[in-house]
């Protein structure tokens, strides 16, 4: 696979995303920077680490066409993909937090933004932006935000585990195109955070309870409430409260 390194740049995806537009660009090439000054999060928000000690990253998976009921395919093949290999490297309690945020136990380590955009001679494209907290250690304001040096007690090293990432990502990938993605669900459900237990909710200002049934493959989450009936939220329509 292609690796363009970088050291300061605003987007890895927005990088990759002009790169696009000017030459061709093989499959999987990946773009990574040492600090972004503008990295992104889900629905606009600011993905801030500190320079040099994390992963910040983007790969590009071309033509992989999904319809409506399973777009939600490739958000999950990068999410197990990074928990793999957060796996193999021996951190534990690796958890996705809906829809694709990337947990060790209840700290967030890293998160996903994907970007699809269709070219003017039709081809279809995604661009994967992932960001995981490596081996910065202090995380001043972020409560909830953890990286993997403060959980495992050591350092790691940043292009070891992007490329076990990416190769990862490429396997899970080839199983949507070969129409195996049970066990792809199977493992994103295993891995899914607080399923099956009962937790609070938020949505629109009004707190309830209920229980993590799965995700759909519109990436649509699905919960048991109180009565017994299932409702389904989409992105951003409900907050978890842990």
């Amino acid at each position: 696979m292609d690796i363009i390194k970088l050291n300061a740049i605003p987007s890895t995806n927005d990088y990759l995303k002009v790169l696009l537009s000017e030459r061709h660009v093989e499959n999987f090439t990946i773009v990574s920077a040492e600090y972004q000054t503008a990295g992104k999060g889900q629905m606009g928000s600011v993905w801030s680490v500190e320079a040099g000690k994390n992963l910040t990253f983007s790969v590009l998976v071309r033509d992989l066409l999904l319809g409506i009921d399973e777009i939600f395919h490739l958000n999950a093949a990068v999410a197990v993909s990074i928990a793999e290999a957060l796996d193999a490297f021996g951190i534990k309690d690796v958890c996705i937090k809906w829809p694709n945020d990337i947990l060790a136990g209840h700290y967030k380590i890293g998160g996903v933004l994907i970007e699809n955009s269709i070219k003017n001679n039709g081809e279809i494209y995604s661009v994967i932006g992932i960001g995981l907290n490596v081996n910065q250690i202090n995380f001043g304001g972020l409560p909830k935000a953890s990286s993997l040096a403060v959980v495992a007690g050591k350092e790691f090293d940043k292009e070891s585990l992007m490329i076990i990432i990416a190769e990862k990502l490429k396997r899970n990938v080839s199983r949507i195109l070969n129409k195996e993605t049970v066990s792809l669900w199977d493992n994103y459900h295993k891995k899914l955070f607080k399923k099956g237990q009962p937790m609070p909710f938020e949505k629109g200002g009004q707190r309830f309870m209920g229980i993590i049934r799965g995700v759909a493959h519109n990436g649509n989450l699905h919960v048991v409430l109180e009565d017994d009936s299932v409702a389904e939220f989409g992105l951003k329509e409900v907050v978890m409260l842990y």
